[in-house]
């Protein structure tokens, strides 16, 4: 590894890149593998894999920043364990999903969908921003009200929206092991492990569509699925609440839940497929249900550091990217990440706005998207000149 202006420039945009992407609750995965193949050099299958490094070390780091946060207005902590519950499995089976998709997919179809969802989702947030940014400007002139006419100049309490500000920092932390829902963590941590070893059994001990192959394949089924169920059940009969959701997050119907089901399974298809982590939907879908910024970063990003964690391990032992090259952007992404989640934290604080990271959440999927959407628009005009084979692969071929 030799530092030369290629490294410096891209230290400079995958900090960039991470500091964003970690705040949003996006990874950032969009911006780092552009970066990687178009400055520092490398072939997409490397880009890809560094990209996954890099996402892991900046969730890593946003996520031990986020243990010991409490939420913005309620009396529970900032990472909805109830939620990641019953869309983390259902994402991870969609990652293994989406890695065949990207096998067998022509790149040229990878690219369309790319540029129409990212487009879609960041536009999609950015209206959810400019709504979340004119109820915090009522919510303000309220606050400004009452305290003129209260007379005293002593500021009057007021019950902030879900998307206001943070009241008092000094009560939004506790240490971690008072504020993790160790029960919750513990079946996320049983669902990581069993994917391991599943997708570690497929690549060592099985040649590519072998009837042992679809086995460990369709074994990933009952783990997500079960889990999922668990955390459905509960929430269908009221033993849980997703809680961050306000009222809404008490009564679900079976019909809902299928639905938030399903988001996460496409999620995890679509970061498979394209070779990011799944935030880029899970991030705007959250905001959708009506979790608050902070909540709904701080969730996408904790249930993202298990996909991406795995799929590090994956690529290592397939010996798929260089590892002191690795290590150096895992570090530049971590403290990025930490440096992100400071900075907006304070911001939030003094402009009493959590639409910002709303604001980050979009422009980061938007820049993405040109990014990533241009990189694939290359390559396809390169192949199109060169008579190049653009349909559908053949997976077991691929795989032998």
């Amino acid at each position: 590894m030799e530092f030369g202006w290629e490294i410096v420039l891209g230290t400079f945009v995958g900090f960039c890149g991470a500091a964003f992407g970690s705040v949003g609750g996006v990874g950032g995965g969009g911006i780092f593998v552009p970066m990687l193949s178009l400055i520092i050099g490398f072939d997409p299958k490397s880009s890809t894999a560094i990209s996954k490094c890099m996402i892991m070390g900046a969730a890593v780091s946003t996520v031990y920043y986020n243990l010991k946060l409490r939420h913005p207005t309620l009396n529970m902590p900032i990472i909805d364990y109830d939620l990641a519950l019953l869309i983390q499995p259902m994402l991870m089976l969609g990652i293994s999903i989406g890695v065949v998709f990207n096998v067998v997919f022509p790149d040229w179809i990878v690219t369309i969908l790319l540029i129409v969802l990212f487009l879609g989702t960041s536009t999609k947030a950015f209206f959810k921003g400019v709504e979340t940014w004119k109820k915090e400007t009522i919510m303000k002139k309220e606050a400004a009200k009452r305290q003129e006419s209260n007379g005293s100049g002593a500021v009057v309490e007021y019950k902030p929206l879900p998307s206001g500000p943070e009241k008092d920092t000094k009560e939004q932390e506790m240490s971690i092991i008072e504020n993790v829902y160790w029960k919750e963590f513990g079946l996320l941590v049983f669902v990581w492990v069993s994917f391991l070893a599943l997708q570690i059994a497929k690549e060592n001990y099985t040649t590519t569509c072998s009837t042992l192959y679809w086995v460990l394949n369709l074994l990933q089924v009952p783990v997500s699925v079960g889990v999922t169920a668990y955390e459905a059940a509960a929430l269908f009969s009221g033993r849980r609440v997703i809680a961050s959701t306000g009222e809404q997050g008490k009564d679900f119907t079976v019909l809902q839940l299928m639905i938030y089901c399903v988001f996460g399974v496409l999620a995890g298809v679509v970061g498979g497929m394209l070779g990011l982590g799944g935030g880029f939907v899970m991030g705007p879908l959250f905001l959708e249900l009506g979790v608050p910024p902070q909540v709904s970063s701080a969730t996408a990003t904790f249930a993202m550091t298990f996909s991406s964690s795995m799929s590090v391990i994956e690529y290592y032992l397939l010996k798929r990217f260089p590892v002191p090259y690795a290590l150096y952007f895992i570090l530049v992404a971590t403290i990025a990440a930490f440096v992100g989640q400071h900075i907006v934290r304070k911001l939030i604080i003094l402009f009493g706005r959590a639409s910002l990271i709303i604001f980050i959440l979009a422009s980061t999927i938007f820049v993405s998207a040109v990014s990533l959407g241009g990189v694939g628009i290359v390559n396809m005009v390169h192949k199109i000149q060169n008579h190049e084979y653009m349909g559908f692969e053949d997976l077991c071929k691929y795989g032998s």
